[in-house]
């Protein structure tokens, strides 16, 4: 009989689409089950062989109670699977599915894919953060990071051991899916954004930025694709009219957005790993991003793209006119630097298989 991997994780979408490779690879040899809110790409991940199992909760929500409820049902869920390995992913499954797992005694593993606000800052959530960690990976077979900074943080703060971490590309990028395209010739400079529509990508010093090279007369144009996590309705229909925005919402293929852009910009205050940097790097496209822990890895500065300082307008605005202002072989010339890095560094398959090999199975 195979043996049984139960993932938890917070959106079916991003499992889907940051983790097919590996959903496929796990589900050639195992009997795989995930655990997710019903969000997107439903059938996609039933078609690589995951049976899928609706489990609803708030993704930052800050609720006891409802945290408790989530508590108990990966208890009962956990029971009635029989999993031989549980691997959890972000904040909400890594705690109270680790924890539910060390109550049980089943063997589990966690992805730590960002730190979120909460870890930011000093002060009482900070410390019951760490302890609520601290608790939940006790006991974890394997502890993935994806990147340096994330991980020696666990480490100092004793939430995780150093035999129990293993550092990872991010969930990296797919080369066949995001291949080189033509650098275009557009009659304006095409800044794009990928991601969610929030405070913490940095979108209000991109906005700010944005509006001061548009009145500096510089042809220039920002195309945002993300669903809104909170609320910039008004914000970006107040760019739209000024001309210099195009909002397009979600999309299932980012593709030919990325196609058409001169250059990617993400000012994000933290991540993980920033897929969406390695995503456009990969297509061929130079990268402007925050010089922080998840996004400085994907670009060689100068060379690949540019590097901002973090919550700086001045920084950002500074990074994106050059950009902007550099010969179209020179910006070519930069993805195709950036191609050439994902490829020593960031390939999927290489990530998957050594995953697959941590998780010890």
């Amino acid at each position: 009989m195979a043996k049984k991997v139960l993932i938890l994780t917070n959106n079916s979408g991003g499992l889907y689409c940051f983790r097919k490779e590996l959903i496929s690879a796990l589900a050639e040899k195992y009997e795989l089950a995930a655990s997710t809110p019903f969000d997107d790409k439903i059938d996609q991940l039933q078609a690589l062989g995951c049976r899928l199992i609706r489990t609803e909760f708030e993704r930052r929500g800050v609720n006891p109670l409802h945290d408790l409820a989530l508590l108990r049902t990966y208890r009962r869920l956990i029971r009635e699977e029989k999993p031989n390995l549980v691997v959890t992913y972000t904040i909400k499954p890594n705690v109270y599915g680790g924890y539910a797992c060390r109550l049980l005694g089943v063997p589990y593993a966690a992805n730590i894919t960002g730190l979120g606000s909460a870890f930011q800052k000093q002060g009482v959530l900070r410390v019951l953060v760490v302890r609520m960690h601290k608790a939940a990976l006790k006991r974890a077979r394997a502890v993935f990071f994806e990147n340096e900074e994330n991980r020696d943080l666990f480490l100092r703060e004793g939430i995780v051991r150093e035999e129990q971490s293993c550092l990872l590309s991010g969930a990296g990028v797919n080369l066949d899916w995001f291949s080189p395209q033509l650098y275009p010739h557009n009659d304006e400079f095409v800044f794009l954004f990928l991601g969610r529509v929030m405070k913490e990508k940095g979108i209000d010093e991109l906005f700010k930025a944005m509006r001061t090279l548009a009145g500096e007369g510089l042809r220039c144009r920002l195309d945002v694709v993300g669903e809104m996590d909170e609320d910039y309705g008004e914000a970006l229909h107040r760019c739209e009219a000024e001309g210099w925005l195009h909002y397009h919402g979600y999309q299932t293929d980012v593709r030919p957005f990325i196609r058409d852009c001169d250059c990617f910009v993400l000012p994000s205050w933290h991540e993980g790993m920033a897929n969406t940097n390695l995503e456009c790097a990969s297509s061929g496209r130079p990268v402007i991003t925050s010089n922080i822990a998840g996004c400085r890895e994907a670009v060689a500065d100068g060379e690949s793209g540019f590097l901002c300082e973090s919550k700086n307008v001045e920084s950002l605005c500074g990074v994106m006119r050059k950009m902007a202002l550099l010969p179209a072989a020179e910006r070519e010339k930069m993805g195709l630097a950036g191609r050439a890095r994902m490829e020593r560094m960031f390939d999927k398959k290489q990530v998957v298989a050594e995953t697959i090999a941590r998780l010890g199975l």
